[in-house]
């Protein structure tokens, strides 16, 4: 496909438009990291600086290198990364947090004359940092001990009466995002969902959003999923959550939950085999996968792209990017 058109021309910082912001979303496994690199080298042979924003929630921390599948330095093509391996796991970095960071982040590359590209999954990050924070007012201290009280179970059974939508996109599992949701709606008497829509302080009406969806195949984006859990366990995920353990970190840190660290802490502590332990991180991740595929389907708006795709080829889904983003 061709890109003839593609940043034919500088962009002129001193132009009444809006600086360029590209962003490649997808599922986990996906391919996403390997296009933005794609589309980055492409960007840089055409006389352009450009610098690749993290937006993904695993791979802020520095405790999660092999089980986030962060780049490794050969798969960063010569491209400059940053937001990556940013957190301690003994810190939660929020979609707030990430959020201001990347903001900061994007303002200093626009400075610079550089085109940032923000790759990730992360939907929520992404939601925080266009459109800003959700003014959720103050939690009743007693509603949410109560709700933290609540095993994860009863809490998603709840909030499945109380705000049946965010039931339906959060995990069963995720303690975190199902008690956060539970406490909004019980003590604001809103969901999560109606505070979000007054959200201010997003960058999205400062900067022109180039954005790329990409949707692979079902079948073949479970078997790369699995195929990529495998190669985390040769980059040595498992000495990750071993060093992890020795912290002793608190367990509902979001760097314990992360997929994969509970699974290869059951086995580290006797109690399931590696085989179980791989088999039970591969179905969480393509359980996350699916999930986000559905997000990604259709939340985002309608003018981000969508690019399906059955066997991925990095070439051909970035000559594809190359002309759907048209960035002038």
């Amino acid at each position: 496909m061709s890109t003839a058109k593609f940043l034919d021309a500088p962009y002129d910082m001193s132009a009444g438009d809006r600086p360029p912001l590209a962003l490649i979303a997808g599922p986990t496994a996906s391919g996403k990291s390997d296009c933005a690199v794609a589309l980055a080298q492409e960007l840089e042979r055409r006389g352009r600086r450009a610098v690749i924003v993290n937006a993904d929630s695993s791979q802020v921390y520095a405790d999660l290198e092999a089980l986030s599948a962060r780049p490794s330095v050969d798969e960063m093509g010569g491209i400059e990364h940053r937001l990556f391996g940013t957190w301690d796991g003994a810190e939660s970095c929020s979609a707030a947090d990430w959020a201001r960071a990347a903001a900061r982040t994007i303002h200093d590359l626009h400075a610079e004359g550089a085109v940032p590209v923000l790759v990730g999954g992360t939907g929520l990050y992404i939601r925080t940092l266009l459109d800003g924070i959700a003014p959720v007012p103050g939690i009743d201290p007693a509603i949410r001990d109560a709700v933290r009280a609540l095993p994860v179970e009863a809490a998603h059974a709840a909030l499945s009466q109380e705000d049946p939508e965010r039931a339906a996109i959060l995990a069963p599992t995720d303690t975190t995002r199902v008690a956060r949701a539970l406490e909004v709606v019980r003590s604001t008497g809103h969901s999560l969902a109606h505070w979000q829509q007054q959200a201010h302080g997003g960058i999205g009406g400062s900067v022109s959003v180039h954005a790329a969806i990409l949707l692979p195949e079902r079948a073949a984006l479970y078997d790369r999923c699995d195929r990529r859990f495998a190669r985390m366990i040769e980059r040595g995920a498992l000495r990750e959550v071993e060093q992890l353990l020795t912290r002793k970190l608190n367990p509902d840190l979001p760097v314990m939950r992360a997929i994969g660290v509970p699974e290869l802490a059951s086995h580290l502590r006797g109690e399931i085999s590696l085989e179980d332990a791989c088999a039970a991180a591969s179905q969480a991740t393509r359980r996350y996968a699916k999930r986000q595929f559905t997000w990604l389907r259709n939340q985002p708006p309608e003018s981000w792209r969508r690019i399906a795709f059955e066997n991925f080829d990095p070439d051909s889904v970035a000559a594809t990017l190359f002309h759907y983003l048209g960035l002038t």
